[in-house]
């Protein structure tokens, strides 16, 4: 089993900064993908950004220019830095990852974390 442990979420000021971390733990051969997807309350999940295993980023268009996604490999940990935060940004923010379970299969399980809370006051 994978567990993804979430943090950094909390209340900011729009115009505010936050960092959110996603440490991956447990038994797993390599770390494919590595995303964050948000959900607002009434609302559908959504993709946030994603970056895979060669370093390529993917962002939602009303994020790009103030959020920033990076991976660090030997720390199995996917960073989300969130700048020029705005109300519209408020949502609980969840960690998802693909991995290769072992080294003889090259299926992918995804795995979500619990959630944290953004909330951007105005």
């Amino acid at each position: 089993q994978v567990q993804l442990v979430e943090s950094g979420g909390g209340l900011v000021q729009a115009g505010g900064s936050l960092r959110l971390s996603c440490v991956a733990s447990g038994r797993f051969f390599s770390i494919n993908a590595m995303g964050w997807y948000r959900q607002a309350p009434g609302k559908q999940r959504e993709l946030v950004a994603t970056v895979i295993s060669g370093g390529s980023t993917n962002y939602v268009g009303s994020v790009k220019g103030r959020f920033t996604i990076s991976r660090d490999d030997a720390k199995n940990t996917v960073y989300l830095q969130m700048n020029s935060l705005k109300p519209e940004d408020t949502a609980v923010y969840y960690c998802n990852t693909g991995v290769r379970r072992t080294a003889y299969s090259t299926s992918v399980t995804e795995f979500w974390g619990q959630g944290t809370q953004v909330t951007v006051s105005s």
